[in-house]
């Protein structure tokens, strides 16, 4: 009698094998059992099927579903054997029959595409190790390593690409390169029968002790991989981990000398308390505190607060803390396993946020001159850095403790220890900021229950729908007067404007759609997995989860149209539009487009937004976000650039550039058209703007986007800029001031008339 995986193995087979003879989607069968089938297919469907047709229909549906959104994602990340990583899912060669009947089809189609078009040799275990199911594009790629079970982390000789859409093929060889890439974690691509997946997950978790594979960015090439080995003394030999003692002479590393003299509180416990992580009765637990600063500041605000730090705190008990923070920690320890048991440590003691944060690499000339030390440089004080790059960051924290940080600001990171309220406080993160209606006229009724009716409002201006029961203080008194929320709304409605409200309803729906959207970027969460509030949300604005989710989705698909997102810039009502771009205030981008909100909210959720980001940067041709931080973009009629981080969205790389040291660095102009009419200080810059273009300043862009052409075009139109007003210079050619004064009038008429003709 046959065991249970071997019917579980011969039920695919069937299925695999009817599949892979259905033409044109049929339903009907294709072939004719009593002629066409082998004897053991008829054997099998008469065992695991009810008949032939209803195989064939099962066969059919399974053909349909590759073709659907996220299918194969779906079925790649309910895989119990394979390497699942957020783009891509990799499988030996060996455990490809253990597969789903579905990839195997998927896999079975690309394998025969190939054969058809380029060669009539299979694509066997000869020329493939591996097998890569692509989530972001429709391909399947064959990789060959030949020294797999020799090699502890073996090179890259081939790989072959095939796209299931166009049928394109792409080949490449690495047999020649200096610098391949190279496999780590070997056993997660095997089978556990495998013959050598014991050695290889003994490998593996003696790597994973020594902090070894933590930085996935710098190991994935060969030259990558042997130089991390050597930066710590270790080699690598028949599966074996050496540590060797490093020869180099080191001075002693002074950790302590990192701590920093603080007068006010750190930025990631600033962050953490603007977000609101701090509800009431919440405690403090400071990991690695240094002088203590940022435990006095939140003990002050009425929070139980402790921390501990190696030298300073020594004798302080590490006790568990609903927002536990790990500051500026994890760059200045020197060993990668003490700094992997650091994050580790601190995630144990958290009970709600944890929040990371590390230095991140701005300025290459940091590093410079230093003494290089493992994956990092000895400074002048004797204390050890590690300067991180944002997503390599990001990257290490989700690894370690196996979990989807988020990204708020260069080097900053909050990690949930309930997904759901993860999940909550991302969504609130898209949220507009939208005012509540104004009372339009008088309405007794509504006087004499202002006080009940005005939360009400609020509730509604906020979640864009009405409340249900439990969700508002006011409740008793509302259902008591009422009968219900509703009713209670139509008294609302006849003193405000109706379509204001449903202005906010749209707009928190859009809200939605951008959350949802993005949460296939991570595993979206079931409905159950949401908060409350959200479920309730989604109920009301959209009626049932799988339609919100496949709105999303069909959002999220749109992305991959250039052009339409080049429309979209193009066409915004909102923002300065160059040749090549959209800038916006980052106050306007929630009253963007939904469309330019998501794709912005991909750089943001995955990588992170510069958090003092003034300016966001969409760019027409290239997958690029950019944001622009101008700190006295308020005060300054024309702000000077300190930063800018530019996140490429095809392959998440970061840009960060400082500006503060340039001595002629980009400035701002026409600050009005990057807000919105409601923004505070519109009036003044508009005003500026009318000005400047009078005088003719604003021409010649090229001449005047830095500070000093800005300058000289100043003192050659006898101008000069006080707070926002621009004003004639004095002890100037009189002639020459009166030629300008003319040109200026004449500026003016000009604008009158294309007004008035409007």
């Amino acid at each position: 009698m046959e065991n249970k995986l071997d019917q579980k193995k011969s039920y695919s087979e069937v299925l695999l094998y009817l599949a892979l003879n259905i033409k044109d989607f049929e339903i009907s069968p294709h072939i004719k059992l009593e002629t066409d089938l082998p004897q053991k297919v008829r054997d099998d469907i008469k065992t695991y099927f009810c008949s032939y047709e209803s195989a064939c229909k099962l066969a059919n549906q399974l053909f349909l579903e590759i073709y659907q959104p996220g299918g194969i994602r779906k079925y790649c990340q309910q895989s119990k054997i394979g390497k699942k990583l957020p783009t891509a899912f990799y499988i030996h060669i060996s455990a490809l029959e253990q597969l789903h009947p579905l990839l195997r089809l998927y896999e079975n189609l690309a394998h025969s595409l190939y054969f058809q078009t380029v060669s009539r040799e299979k694509v066997d275990a000869k020329i493939t190790t591996l097998i890569k199911f692509n989530f972001d594009k429709p391909t399947i790629s064959y990789l060959h390593y030949p020294d797999f079970d020799t090699d502890p982390h073996p090179a890259l000789k081939t790989s072959i690409s095939i796209n299931l859409n166009n049928g394109k093929v792409e080949q490449r060889n690495y047999s020649n390169s200096k610098n391949p890439p190279v496999l780590h974690r070997k056993e997660t691509f095997v089978a556990p029968e495998y013959l050598h997946y014991g050695k290889f997950a003994k490998l593996t978790s003696d790597e994973v002790k020594l902090g070894l594979l933590d930085n996935t960015r710098l190991i994935g090439t060969s030259q990558g991989w042997l130089t991390h080995l050597k930066n710590h003394g270790i080699e690598i030999q028949n599966h074996h981990v050496i540590q060797h003692t490093i020869e180099m002479p080191i001075p002693q590393i002074e950790r302590h000398k990192a701590a920093i003299v603080r007068k006010q509180i750190s930025k990631p416990v600033r962050l953490a308390m603007e977000a609101n992580l701090f509800t009431e009765g919440a405690t403090f637990f400071d990991y690695g505190c240094g002088y203590g600063e940022d435990i006095k500041y939140i003990a002050k605000k009425g929070y139980l607060s402790a921390g501990w730090d190696p030298y300073y705190l020594p004798e302080t008990p590490c006790i568990t803390a609903d927002v536990v923070n790990l500051g500026y920690v994890i760059n200045v320890i020197e060993s990668l396993a003490e700094r992997r048991e650091a994050l580790i440590k601190s995630w144990q003691l958290t009970k709600q946020v944890l929040i990371v944060s590390a230095l991140v690499l701005i300025d290459d000339s940091k590093t410079k001159g230093k003494l290089a030390y493992g994956d990092g440089v000895i400074t002048s004080r004797k204390t050890f850095q590690k300067y991180y790059e944002q997503e390599e960051l990001k990257s290490y924290i989700d690894q370690v403790l196996n979990v989807d940080s988020i990204p708020i600001d260069l080097g900053i990171f909050f990690v949930f220890r309930d997904e759901a309220e993860a999940h909550k406080f991302q969504a609130s993160r898209l949220k507009s900021r939208l005012l509540t209606p104004r009372i339009s006229c008088q309405n007794k009724r509504f006087k004499d229950y202002e006080e009940q009716l005005v939360p009400l409002m609020n509730f509604i201006s906020d979640r864009g729908r009405l409340p249900v029961r439990g969700e508002i203080a006011e409740e008793t008194d509302l259902i008591a007067e009422f009968g219900t929320f509703r009713r209670a709304f139509q008294v609302i409605l006849q003193v405000t404007n109706y379509q204001e409200w449903d202005k906010i309803t749209d707009k928190r729906r859009q809200d939605l759609l951008v959350y949802l959207a993005l949460t296939k970027f991570d595993n979206r969460p079931k409905f159950s997995q949401l908060s409350v509030v959200v479920r309730n949300d989604i109920k009301a604005l959209f009626g049932s989860y799988t339609k919100a989710c496949t709105l999303g989705d069909l959002m999220l698909l749109s992305l991959g149209n250039p052009e339409l997102i080049s429309k979209c810039c193009q066409n915004s009502y909102i923002g300065s539009k160059s040749a090549n771009s959209l800038c916006v205030h980052v106050s306007a981008v929630p009253k963007l487009d939904p469309l330019l909100r998501l794709y912005e909210g991909c750089a943001n959720h995955t990588i992170g937004r510069l958090n003092e980001a003034t300016i966001v940067k969409f760019d027409y041709k290239l997958p690029i976000i950019s944001y622009l931080f101008y700190p006295d973009f308020d005060r300054e009629a024309h702000p000077v650039l300190h930063t800018t981080m530019n996140i490429h969205l095809g392959n998440l790389s970061v840009n960060i550039k400082d500006y503060t040291k340039e001595y002629n660095p980009p400035i701002l102009h026409r600050k009005d058209a990057l807000v919105t009419p409601d923004y505070p200080h519109y009036e003044k810059f508009a005003k500026l703007t009318i000005q400047e273009e009078d005088r003719g300043l604003l021409y010649n862009f090229k001449q005047i986007q830095n500070r000093l052409g800005w300058l000289k075009c100043l003192e050659e139109n006898f101008a000069e800029i006080k707070g926002h007003r621009v004003y004639w210079r004095t002890n100037v050619d009189p002639y020459q001031l009166k030629v300008l004064k003319s040109a200026d009038a004449a500026r003016k008429r000009k604008r009158k008339q294309q007004l008035n003709q409007k």
